[in-house]
């Protein structure tokens, strides 16, 4: 019979309070691939599983850059390059009248990145995901806090880190097959 391999081991815990103090507890303990999962935000719950610094503000901020670029060239493009007229003696150049084409495509650039960015980084859509094979973890949009370490942490080994979970009084420690 072949082994199933594993994705990782993930308590269940009751309260956000637990799961705070377990997420701190599991970082402190060395553990870096971790992941926990709440029907409601907790506060610092992110730093504690180290979440600490994404580089989407960077990417919106090019975006909207790009987009900015975009609505000033085709202004320009098309008063001096493509059909210039002389209306009024007013120059070829003339970039104020533009400033509201350039403002709008900067704002859409910007928000269209933000979604897009936002959906790379986070991996969506995930249609499957390895902890969808425990059965308890139904409950996680509803009352219950969930608590992974994962299998490609340097330092998971399924008994030790079992043995870890359990050490932090959860409801329940359960393996996940990926």
């Amino acid at each position: 019979m072949k082994q199933k391999p594993i994705y990782g081991v993930m308590a269940e815990f009751e309260t956000p309070e637990q799961v705070l103090e377990a997420a701190r507890r599991t970082r402190d303990a060395g553990y870096r691939s971790i992941d926990a999962f709440s029907p409601i935000p907790v506060e610092g719950l992110a730093e504690a599983v180290g979440f600490d610094w994404t580089a989407l503000p960077i990417f919106v901020f090019l975006g909207g850059l790009f987009g900015g670029c975009t609505g000033f060239g085709m202004c320009w493009y098309a008063n001096v390059i493509s059909f210039p007229l002389n209306v009024g003696g007013k120059p070829y150049n003339s970039w104020p009248m533009w400033i509201p084409i350039t403002f709008e495509l900067t704002i859409l650039g910007a928000s269209l990145t933000a979604v897009l960015g936002m959906l790379a980084l986070n991996g969506l859509p995930t249609p499957y995901h390895p902890t969808f094979n425990v059965p308890r973890f139904a409950m996680a949009s509803t009352d219950r806090f969930f608590l992974c370490i994962k299998a490609k942490d340097k330092k998971f080994d399924l008994a030790q880190a079992k043995a870890f979970l359990e050490g932090l009084h959860p409801h329940g420690v359960y393996e996940i097959e990926d």
